[in-house]
């Protein structure tokens, strides 16, 4: 990845945060600590490797992606806002009874892919989708973003086994491994670690990289889709929950609490201090 690439993509990342935070903002409610720890991941996808078209949403030979962890719409809706599927000002009816931009992504949004609840469900309609594509020959990809949480869910290792076991190699996972889920620690709730060693023993190819480092996101991106050779892909990206504000890092409680009014002050100064070094640089 080149400089420019990599301050482009910095660039969005820090957008979509802002984008989002504000979107929680006006809603009263949200998730900002899983949505933040994404924002790398979904700006190296929709503004580098993903082939999309805003204006033809539903193109039958588009990637695909499915956010598992859905919760976290604030960060797929502002970067569905920000890349053109529909106007950012949109974002302002987040949560309302009569908005289309409910708490959980619903594919009734342009550029949703599918509807998430329910934790644990995402895997397999992903995997479903890419098992299509390779049936009728197509060449798309489907990606989809778990949280570490979230692979608690026995389905999530269905689906898992399922998809090693029918050579998906169209199929790329992430889990956003922010090390925190609801109710605390994952160690404490309920460990899934090693994720990695589990993946690959039901026969994923798997990489482990920082998940808020662009440039290492989009090369574990190029080596999954250089290195299928009949195998799903699964990256591992360790991040930081409520990553770019300093006050919402680490922080359980911004699993789905919201901001003092000290703390949204803090969050746009620091977001707005870190975009206008990007857009200088």
């Amino acid at each position: 990845m080149n400089a420019q690439t990599k301050k482009e993509l910095q660039l969005w990342a820090a957008k979509i945060r802002k984008t989002a935070l504000r979107t929680i903002q006006n809603a009263g409610s949200g998730h900002i600590g899983g949505s933040f720890s994404i924002a790398e991941i979904l700006s190296v996808l929709y503004f580098d490797q993903m082939h999309v078209d805003p204006a033809n949403p539903d193109a039958d030979n588009r990637d695909r992606l499915v956010l598992s962890k859905g919760h976290c719409s604030p960060a797929m809706y502002a970067t569905l806002a920000l890349k053109g599927f529909f106007p950012v000002e949109h974002l302002s009816t987040f949560r309302k009874i009569d908005s289309d931009l409910s708490g959980h992504v619903e594919m009734h949004v342009p550029g949703v892919d599918m509807s998430a609840g329910s934790l644990g469900q995402g895997l397999s309609t992903a995997l479903g989708m890419a098992l299509y594509g390779k049936s009728k020959n197509m060449d798309y990809h489907v990606f989809c973003i778990m949280g570490d949480g979230e692979i608690q869910e026995g389905q999530i290792w269905e689906a898992a086994m399922a998809a090693g076991f029918f050579k998906a190699d169209n199929l790329i996972g992430f889990v956003d491994n922010n090390k925190l889920q609801l109710d605390g620690s994952l160690e404490e709730v309920m460990s899934p670690y090693p994720i990695g060693d589990k993946f690959r023993a039901f026969g994923w190819n798997v990489l482990e990289v920082d998940g808020n480092d662009v440039e290492q996101v989009g090369d574990a991106i190029t080596q999954a889709l250089a290195g299928r050779h009949g195998k799903p892909a699964m990256i591992v990206a360790d991040t930081i929950k409520g990553k770019g504000v300093s006050v919402f890092e680490n922080q359980v409680r911004f699993h789905g609490g919201q901001p003092s009014a000290e703390e949204w002050e803090t969050a746009y100064a620091e977001l707005d201090s870190k975009i206008a070094e990007l857009e200088g640089l």
